[in-house]
Order: C-alpha cells, then sequence, then structure tokens
C-alpha cells in the first residue's frame, strides 16, 4: 500500500493523497497548465476537455469531461490517485461524487495570494517544492513591478448575450487592481446587465475578454454604440484570469496594455 501524506486544501477539508501520486486528474486549465510547467506531465491520467495549454503535450491525455460536467465512468477508467479541482471552476455536486471514491484537493482563489498559496501547495503535494517556490518567486516579483498606474474606470465582460461582466469577489477583479484599473461593477460574482443599465454606466475603458466568450473585433463597434465616450479593446482573458503558470507573462501583458492605453488619457 502506497504511503500517504495529509494536506489541507484551500477550502480547509483534509485530504489523504499518495506521497508519489502517479494518475492525477486535473479539473481545472489553469492547473493543468501548472503541472506541465512544474514537470508533472508524466502523472497526469485525464484532464478537461477545456485544458487547452500546453497545446502539444494535452491532446495525448484522456478527457474526462467538461469543468462543469464529469464523466464518472471515464474517471474510473483511470482510477485516479489524486483529483485536483477549484471551488468556482467545478461543480459541488460533482466534487462530492468523487470524493466517496479518490482523493480530492480544491483550490479556492480568490487573488494573487491564494494563487501562489496553491503554487507552493501543489509543490509540496508533489515533492518538488524547489520547483515550485522558484515559479512563485518568479511571478511574485514580476507583479511587485506592477506600480504607478492612473486609475482607470472600466467595464470587463465575459458574455455577449446576456451581457455579463465581472464583479467583486472574482480574480479578475484583483487582476483589475493590479493593472491599474477601477472596477465599475461593485455587485460580486458575474452579474448580467441589461443595455439600458450599462449605458447610464460611463467607463473610460471597456476591456472585452477573449474567454469565456471569445469576443472579436467585429464586437468593437456594438460596443462603441453602447458607450461611445469610451475606449474598447479586446483582452487576453488568460492572463487576466488564469491563476497558475500562466500568472508569469501577466504582468508583463499588463504593462503593455497601460502602454498603449495611456496615452490616451
Amino acid at each position: 500500500m502506497a504511503e500517504k501524506q495529509l494536506f489541507k486544501d484551500q477550502m480547509g477539508f483534509e485530504v489523504d493523497i499518495p506521497r508519489f501520486p502517479k494518475r492525477v486528474i486535473s479539473l481545472v486549465p489553469s492547473q493543468t497548465e501548472l503541472l506541465f510547467d512544474l514537470g508533472l506531465g508524466n502523472q497526469i491520467a485525464g484532464l478537461t476537455k477545456f485544458c487547452i495549454h500546453p497545446s502539444a503535450r494535452v491532446k495525448s491525455k484522456p478527457i474526462i469531461g467538461g469543468t462543469k460536467k464529469f464523466r464518472f465512468d471515464e474517471i474510473d477508467k483511470i482510477q485516479p490517485d489524486l483529483i485536483i479541482g477549484n471551488k468556482e471552476e467545478n461543480y459541488e455536486s460533482g466534487i462530492n461524487e468523487l470524493k466517496q471514491k479518490y482523493p480530492v484537493w480544491m483550490s479556492d482563489i480568490y487573488d494573487l495570494n491564494d494563487a501562489l498559496d496553491m503554487i507552493t501547495s501543489i509543490g509540496q503535494i508533489f515533492n518538488i517544492e524547489s520547483k515550485s517556490t522558484e515559479l512563485q518567486n518568479a511571478v511574485q516579483v514580476s507583479f511587485n513591478e506592477l506600480s504607478g498606474f492612473k486609475k482607470l474606470s472600466s467595464l470587463y465582460f465575459i458574455w455577449n448575450s446576456p451581457k455579463m461582466v465581472a464583479g467583486k469577489g472574482t480574480f479578475i477583479d484583483k487582476m483589475l487592481q493590479r493593472a491599474g484599473f477601477e472596477n465599475l461593477i461593485s455587485e460580486s460574482r458575474y452579474p448580467e446587465y441589461s443595455e439600458d443599465d450599462l449605458s447610464k454606466l460611463k467607463p473610460q475603458v471597456v476591456l472585452l475578454s477573449s474567454e469565456p466568450y471569445p469576443f472579436k473585433e467585429k464586437h468593437l463597434s456594438e460596443f462603441k454604440q453602447l458607450f461611445p465616450c469610451a475606449t474598447i479593446i479586446i483582452v487576453d482573458g488568460e492572463l487576466f484570469s488564469w491563476y497558475g503558470s500562466r500568472l508569469l507573462k501577466s504582468a508583463a501583458y499588463f504593462k503593455q496594455l497601460r502602454a498603449k492605453l495611456d496615452p490616451l488619457f
């Protein structure tokens, strides 16, 4: 019988995990990429259809459904010794069902510190703390260099029909703050807004995310009619919402974004 270790996940649950997990299922795209970047690709035995990075390597892995709809039969074929999920991105009933059979470690990401803590925990679970610490430190240093931005009022759209925006209590909102944007949405989570209500807001900048809804250049004119006085731009949603190793690219992206925007204000 494999030796086990007891770990507490970010939701406060204690999880019995083998000392060297060999068949791991990742239920979250950003955490899947993190596992690969930490050199754990051989241990990944299953992932979701939304796990797209690194593109060349995820194609060889079994798909166990989506983030909100698991294929339990496929998971049972794998017989994982560890499943890694996330409170927001996965669904509670599915996670609870998996916990009846398998060790499930859950992340709960609200801000950058939570993301860094998650990276540290993954390093501890897989006994690769030096690698995870190196990654964590690199992310922290890059974000420490973000400062001096003029505050720009903003709206961050994640969906078009209905129109949904990122509100308070989200990782996106925290990233907006890091990039010097003032989110005009005071509601929590991802509220829907009518065009009439949106037209009453006066953002300086409207950010159209590339995911989960794939906003394209063709949408710019539509939003320009809704916000005639605002600057409308398409942004890389992964760099605002992914909380694994992709964070290594986020701070530099925010700098480039502000370098384009600041001369306009």
